[in-house]
């Protein structure tokens, strides 16, 4: 049912397991300082430069790099991306963070020669950050097909306008390149080739970073969630990714890899906590016994490691699906890993937290912030209920026929 992780992809988690031990936890605290003190909080972070020159040393770079460009299985990376996890910062560390994964991606597979020139090189190099502009604050952008911003060709050039909200890096500093989700022929009656993404260069007149947002409260500076407004932006007709009317295609092959990333770190997340609340109670003591001593610490203890382990196996079966079959015909799988993984690590986490008392809210500790990522989780690539709609017809199809 599972692929057995190979040498090579075990040998990279050795090294990455050494590489968090020495690099990554000791510096959480001096990166958080680091980002605090700067006046703009969405610049770059002095030690993730540092990390990122120390990763590309010791080999762990570009690990996402799917198997058919060269790179590992979903099996193999799996456990990489779940180590990556625990510490919310450190996938770009190994320029694996996301959004920049999945437009990678998207480059590798659909962009021409010049675009994979342009934007491809300096992104698998570091050098630069990018982000995807799907989601619109008018429309229920859960239905893709909603999106209303408008991009009409006028000569040699394209024509953009619309306003896009929750665009994960856009406030980052390094970000040069948005892929913009819009609407070129809105009145095609197939609504699934209406759609078209095209690449907006950040200096590109017309585009307006309106406002920072947040998520439960968190900037996730430097890279951030931001609104965004194309009034008038103009870019040149080569800046069209494989061509009008596929931007529904590419949105599809896109998000597939990326729901099961963001599954496969968010178990990292609930293991890290479930570790620190184990080490809380055997270190705390209520009513003359340690926690450890409690019937309903005990439960919530064994709860979590059920509800991990359970998360973990079907993304593992996930992944080694997408790897036999390919993220279209695993959508099954994938559905349900959006549904139940970022569910259970919301409320494993929160069950951390509250074995850490009011402690576990504070930022002394990661669980608030992972909380956070669990959550926004449940919206950022579809919310639960479109994917629960989706699995349900498509098991409906399986067994009712």
């Amino acid at each position: 049912m599972y692929a057995t992780i190979d040498a090579s992809a075990q040998e990279l988690k050795d090294h990455l397991l050494a590489f968090m031990d020495e690099h990554i936890y000791p510096n959480e605290s001096i990166y958080h300082e680091q980002l605090n003190a700067q006046a703009n909080r969405f610049q770059t972070v002095p030690l993730m430069e540092e990390l990122k020159a120390k990763a590309r040393a010791a080999g762990l770079w570009n690990l996402f790099v799917p198997v058919d460009h060269g790179g590992l299985s979903n099996a193999d990376y799996a456990p990489l991306a779940e180590i990556m996890g625990r510490v919310l910062w450190s996938p770009e560390v190994f320029n694996c963070n996301a959004p920049d994964t999945g437009n990678m991606e998207v480059f590798m597979k659909y962009g021409s020669e010049k675009q994979k020139e342009q934007w491809l090189k300096p992104l698998l190099a570091g050098e630069i950050r990018s982000s995807f502009a799907m989601t619109e604050p008018d429309v229920a952008s859960s239905d893709a097909t909603n999106v209303q911003t408008s991009i009409k060709r006028d000569g040699d050039e394209y024509v953009i306008n619309g306003r896009k909200w929750f665009i994960t890096n856009a406030m980052y500093e390094r970000t040069k390149i948005f892929i913009v989700m819009g609407k070129s022929d809105p009145d095609n009656p197939n609504r699934h080739i209406q759609q078209s993404q095209i690449l907006v260069p950040r200096e590109t007149p017309g585009l307006t970073f309106v406002r920072p947002l947040t998520t439960l409260g968190y900037d996730d500076a430097p890279q951030g969630h931001a609104e965004i407004l194309l009034e008038d932006v103009r870019v040149p007709v080569e800046n069209m990714l494989l061509g009008e009317g596929r931007g529904f295609e590419i949105a599809q092959g896109r998000l597939g890899p990326g729901r099961i990333h963001h599954c496969m770190r968010l178990i990292g997340c609930a293991q890290r906590a479930l570790e620190l609340a184990c080490r809380r109670a055997v270190s705390r003591s209520t009513f003359g016994k340690k926690l450890s001593q409690h019937q309903s610490v005990l439960e919530d203890i064994a709860k979590s490691y059920c509800e991990i382990e359970q998360a973990r196996l079907l993304t593992l079966k996930t992944a080694t699906k997408m790897d036999e079959v390919g993220a279209k015909d695993a959508r099954d799988l994938i559905a349900a890993g959006q549904i139940a993984v970022p569910m259970m690590a919301q409320t494993v986490i929160d069950r951390c937290m509250q074995i850490h008392g009011a402690g576990g809210l504070t930022g002394d500790y990661f669980m608030a912030e992972a909380f956070n990522y669990a959550r926004w989780c449940r919206q950022a690539d579809g919310p639960d209920q479109v994917h629960m709609m989706a699995l349900g017809k498509q098991v409906i199809r399986e067994h009712a026929a």
